[in-house]
């Protein structure tokens, strides 16, 4: 049995037409941000991919509806809400059989995503390896490495370990292509000292490898990263020691597994005077715009090879 995906007005028109269409994570709606700057955020990052010509998907699941696209009323009751948990994809199974709502996370946006027939996705950062316990990995990575969509993103969560979580990413065999950067991002920071696989200056070269990375049977996803521009980007070692006081802090008051990272999120923005939060908003408008433009790109490049 097919599971029904609901297609909003305009994904559903834009599918037909054979236009591009960019997905987008709600998790950052529902448990990243809050209200009213999670609904202005939203509209901001549709309008930012529908100027590039791009439909924008917003995913969630909405009274146990697998919703891909969103119209205004959804996205504000979505915004306001008190969502049953966050979806990843251990969860939709869950909120399917109990009618639940909530945001989907990376790994369940990359899911429906992909059984809408989706190939571009554009998020903040991706989840990974955590500080502490190298078994305490997110469900982002083993869903990128089945997932065929080329992924762009500023590096993983800073309050991750990064060198893990790159490590792993080799392991999975996601190829890491730094757009216009030769470093892995850190989210907040551009520069976290790591490598990427490839840097590459134009989006054409980006669909090039992602398209022979799917020729050769590689199911999994390209995954591209660029840094959040400079004028809101935080120098990584003043980060690092924000996210160290954060995570003592979260030690000291036993916060332990899925409430760890929302409340480490929290408390760096309290610690870095807001200059995370204008950080994440910023990343997160920069690669909307960049995913749109490699969607299209995809798009163009299909029509043209037939």
């Amino acid at each position: 049995m097919n599971i029904p995906l609901h297609f909003s007005s305009e994904v559903a028109r834009a599918r037909q037409a054979g236009q591009a269409v960019l997905a987008l994570e709600s998790a950052v709606i529902t448990h990243g941000l809050p209200h009213p700057i999670n609904l202005e955020l939203a509209r901001l990052l549709e309008d930012e991919v529908r100027g590039v010509g791009v439909t924008p998907a917003t995913i969630a699941i909405m009274d146990g509806a697998v919703r891909v696209g969103l119209d205004e009323n959804a996205l504000e009751r979505l915004a306001t809400m008190t969502p049953d948990r966050k979806m990843s994809r251990r969860d939709l199974a869950i909120a399917l059989s109990r009618r639940l709502s909530g945001g989907t996370t990376v790994a369940g946006t990359l899911l429906i995503a992909r059984m809408a027939g989706i190939q571009v996705f554009s998020t903040g950062g991706i989840g990974g390896v955590h500080r502490g316990s190298r078994w305490d990995v997110s469900a982002d990575l083993e869903e990128l490495a089945r997932s065929p969509l080329v992924v762009v993103c500023s590096g993983a969560k800073a309050i991750l370990d990064l060198e893990a979580t790159v490590e792993m990413l080799e392991t999975l065999g996601v190829p890491v292509i730094g757009f216009r950067t030769h470093s892995f991002p850190a989210f907040y920071s551009g520069d976290s000292g790591l490598p990427v696989d490839i840097m590459v200056d134009s989006v054409e070269e980006v669909v090039d490898i992602a398209l022979r990375h799917w020729q050769l049977g590689l199911t999994g996803a390209v995954l591209v990263v660029q840094a959040p521009p400079e004028e809101v980007a935080i120098p990584y070692d003043q980060m690092e020691g924000i996210i160290q006081e954060a995570l003592q802090e979260a030690q000291k008051k036993g916060i332990r597994g899925s409430a760890v990272t929302p409340f480490l999120l929290a408390r760096v923005s309290e610690l870095s005077g807001g200059e995370s939060l204008q950080a994440n908003l910023a990343l997160l408008k920069n690669n909307a715009r960049l995913g749109a433009k490699i969607a299209l790109q995809l798009v163009n490049s299909r029509r043209l090879t037939g």
